[in-house]
């Protein structure tokens, strides 16, 4: 597409958008009377209008039928969960059996290591990608820790070739196989939350598995904002947060992917508790554990049913909007017009201020652009919040902006870009 730097080609756009409804699905932080152009949703995700209503069915419910709840009503919460594994499953390519929503993300990921992280003598080494968010490291580094290594020694960071900010797909199929004989374990992000660059996810999976390594990924800023196939491309785990991308408020429930190939595996450690024992048998109350069949399996503690309601409020809009063909559409569009008019304000100061870290492939990316500030970066993010663009600062000089299909519109974008262009213009 030929993209024009003028409000009235972002609206023609906007006009042209079959998702436009959407946005009236959210409620927009405001200040000062003013709504914010609201371009942080891969850090938290905007508040459905329906979250409200979701929660006061369960609050009714809570209210009428107290203890009765779990298993009377339109929608008992013994079984709540499985209402949300249907929806959940289509936005990481999934079956509903493979799919469980249940405790936090950096629980999950301690669950599932427990699991799929099998150390042996001899392969015991964990290969992840360098400046992978704080809390996989930190989650990496203890179960390493467990087993009695050091991290120093056991996990590999693959990082980008000098001068460079994202990583290249040879690089990280280089590094697995150069430590084929040690690796037990590959575990990346699905989108790197710094530069935003999806990584090929199919050809790690691969890779990995050709040389007898387990693989999993951390899909926080993957799940809901890219199109996955995790039962096709034979990933054996995965687990996700559900409030950035898919909107099920802050600190909202987790989710989790376990390949069904692993299903009938007794071989797997895990630590169980009680929903997760077969459900058919659970108040037998026996000693003995016996795991639901299926990422179900996997659950530790009974169904969070408030956050699940929020969740649940969220997935129907993805079902509504038509995940994922109509959302990554328009996503790919209004993350390219982006780049296009950053590049726009660039030519207008005559020299690089923002440079843009982000793959500039859209295969290669999602609903975020990163972009370091040449100078004065602070002052300018400080400034578009003062002017009611709300993005997100990341130490030292790097700004990002997510511009997400269900919500944002391109009239948004052209109007971060003429700020950006008049802060700095102000700064000189």
């Amino acid at each position: 597409m030929n993209f024009e730097n003028n409000l009235d080609f972002a609206q023609a756009l906007d006009q042209q958008d079959v998702l436009r409804e959407m946005r009236n699905e959210f409620l927009f932080p405001q200040q000062n009377g003013n709504p914010f152009i609201y371009l942080c949703g891969n850090s938290l995700g905007l508040q459905p209008k329906a979250a409200r209503e979701v929660l006061e069915v369960q609050l009714n419910n809570w209210q009428n039928l107290a203890v009765e709840g779990w298993f009377d009503g339109d929608s008992p919460w013994m079984f709540y969960h499985k209402e949300l594994k249907k929806l959940m499953a289509p936005i990481v390519g999934a079956k509903p059996s493979e799919v469980c929503p249940m405790n936090t993300l950096t629980v999950n990921l301690h669950l599932l290591m427990v699991s799929f992280y099998q150390p042996k003598a001899k392969k015991y080494k964990i290969i992840m990608e360098a400046g992978a968010f704080p809390s996989d490291q930190y989650a990496i580094e203890s179960q390493v820790r467990f087993h009695g290594f050091d991290p120093a020694d056991a996990i590999i960071e693959v990082k980008p070739r000098d001068g460079e900010y994202i990583l290249r797909t040879e690089d990280i199929i280089s590094a697995i196989e150069d430590n084929a004989d040690e690796l037990a374990l590959v575990l990346f992000g699905g989108v790197n939350y710094f530069t935003g660059q999806w990584f090929d996810m199919s050809a790690i999976t691969k890779a990995g598995h050709k040389i007898g390594a387990i693989v999993g990924f951390d899909l926080a800023h993957a799940a809901g904002n890219v199109p996955l196939q995790l039962h096709d491309w034979d990933i054996d785990f995965a687990c996700w947060c559900s409030y950035k991308y898919q909107n099920a408020g802050p600190g909202g429930i987790s989710g989790i992917f376990v390949h069904e190939k692993h299903f009938t595996d007794i071989t797997l450690n895990r630590f169980a508790g009680w929903w997760g024992y077969k459900e058919e048998q659970r108040f037998k109350m026996e000693k003995g554990f016996i795991p639901e069949l299926g990422a179900d399996g996997w659950q530790v503690s009974c169904t969070q049913v408030m956050p699940m309601a929020l969740y649940h409020a969220s997935l129907q809009l993805f079902e509504k909007a038509g995940f994922i063909d109509t959302l990554r559409t328009k996503s790919k569009t209004l993350t390219s017009y982006l780049f296009y008019i950053i590049n726009e304000v660039n030519s207008k100061l005559g020299e690089e201020q923002f440079k843009i870290i982000t793959p500039s492939k859209e295969e290669d990316r999602g609903a975020q652009v990163s972009i370091i500030a040449k100078e004065d970066g602070k002052k300018i993010f400080d400034q578009l919040v003062a002017h009611h663009v709300l993005g997100d600062w990341r130490e030292p000089n790097v700004i990002r902006l997510s511009p997400v299909p269900l919500y944002n519109s391109f009239e948004d974008v052209f109007k971060t870009g003429e700020l950006l262009l008049t802060i700095s213009q102000n700064l000189k």
